[in-house]
């Protein structure tokens, strides 16, 4: 089987990696790819976002299976124009892309699945946002309703500091959503979804803010570890049975079926679990974890989604242990990130590439805000940590950021429902 993964980021060095240990896979493609997966993948300067692009490469490389890991091309329609030519795609349809790129779109699901999120309010000129603001608080949730690279979101008690944000958004013609704030413990839980069918992988936490202690900005994620020892038993049963094959069979009755990877961001409360988000691909960094641990053979399974063949799939099959990703960011990022530093002391196994470049000596460079993720394996949480925190201690930087506390809280026992 010949594969086309479409993307540039360490999800798609970590798909193209696993990927690689399944026997069936004969040849990889990544487009346009990284310094990271040059090493493992034939790649083409392809701008993914373009159907006139993926196409024209999809007809020239003659792939089995096109895999499309970022968010914008699926929401712009790419996963359509390689179906349209006859070849197998994993990822959503553009129609049904709109569970992450519009959060009205996936409130308006949600609301006739019944499924249980936030309370929000679309606000889409100046005038409405000082009277719906006062309907929301002590603590305040702003979303640009649009995609934003995960850096969309501002969670804050300080009224000032989302308000904002949302003039700011609003400024730039962009409607914001106003939440309710769901308290408790968080869950990334990825679900291969073909109509609907649904199998859940492996939960995983993912950390969001810049900073130690959940402190500073947003980001794309800054890491994740896998599995979560704190998750009751039953728990991802029960996230599917009420929450994602309810969305899935909703989503089939309006007519835009999903087939791909559905990815349930969730708050575990004390009345169960509740939606924050949908998104409609492989989320960046728990990807990184969730597939290494993961036994069967990735081109296997995802090809049963992108053939509507997933209910005849085998049970998946994962590795004991645990899996920690940190993320190594260049200077300013989350703002705009310093690019161009020679990294050192990246060529080891577990270190996977993100915003990464060759310069003209054939130097390893940054290349964007998250540089590359560090992935350790342990027998339990701790020494995963252990693993990873050794491998980055190896690496070099200038001026390069990271998190020391990714999985920390979980490894101590200090996260509990």
């Amino acid at each position: 089987m010949r594969v086309l993964v479409i993307g540039s980021g360490a999800r798609e060095h970590a798909l193209l990696l696993a990927l690689q240990r399944d026997p069936s896979v004969t040849a990889l493609m990544c487009a346009p790819g990284n310094a990271g997966t040059a090493d493992i993948a034939e790649q083409r300067d392809v701008d993914a976002a373009s159907t006139d692009d993926v196409v024209a490469l999809v007809r020239d490389w003659t792939p089995d299976l096109v895999i499309i890991g970022p968010e914008v091309p699926l929401v712009l329609g790419v996963a359509d124009a390689v179906r349209k030519v006859g070849v197998p795609c994993f990822g959503p349809s553009a129609a049904a892309a709109q569970i992450e790129g519009s959060k009205a779109f996936a409130k308006d699901i949600m609301a006739e699945a019944g499924v249980r999120t936030a309370h929000a309010e679309i606000v889409d000129t100046p005038a409405a946002l000082d009277p719906a603001m006062d309907r929301f608080g002590p603590t305040w949730v702003v979303k640009d309703d649009r995609l934003a690279g995960g850096k969309g979101v501002v969670v804050s008690a300080d009224r000032a500091v989302a308000r904002d944000h949302a003039a700011e958004l609003l400024e730039k013609g962009h409607p914001v959503l106003l939440e309710s704030f769901l308290d408790g413990p968080e869950v990334s839980l990825f679900c291969l979804v073909d109509g609907e069918t649904v199998v859940p992988l492996l939960p995983a936490q993912d950390h969001k803010r810049v900073g130690d202690d959940d402190s500073g900005p947003n980001t794309g994620g800054m890491g994740a570890y896998a599995p979560l020892p704190w998750l009751p038993e039953g728990m991802v049963e029960q996230i599917v049975r009420d929450v994602v094959e309810p969305v899935a069979q909703q989503m089939v009755q309006r007519g835009c079926p999903f087939s791909g990877l559905l990815y349930a961001g969730l708050a575990i409360g004390k009345d169960g679990p509740a939606v924050v988000e949908f998104n409609c691909r492989f989320g960046d960094p728990e990807t990184q974890v969730v597939l290494d641990l993961l036994d069967s053979p990735l081109g296997e399974v995802l090809n049963a989604v992108a053939t509507g063949t997933l209910a005849e799939l085998p049970p998946l099959r994962w590795k004991p242990g645990s899996t920690v990703t940190v993320v190594l960011a260049a200077e300013n990022y989350p703002g705009p990130p310093r690019t161009g530093d020679v990294i050192t002391g990246a060529g080891i196994d577990g270190v996977l590439h993100a915003g990464t470049a060759r310069n003209d000596k054939g130097d390893l460079v940054s290349a964007g805000g998250r540089v590359l993720s560090i992935v350790g394996h342990g027998a339990d949480l701790e020494a995963a940590r252990a693993d990873a925190y050794d491998k980055i201690d190896r690496i070099t930087l200038r001026a390069g950021h990271y998190r020391t506390d990714i999985g920390k809280a979980a490894a101590e026992g200090r996260i509990s429902l």
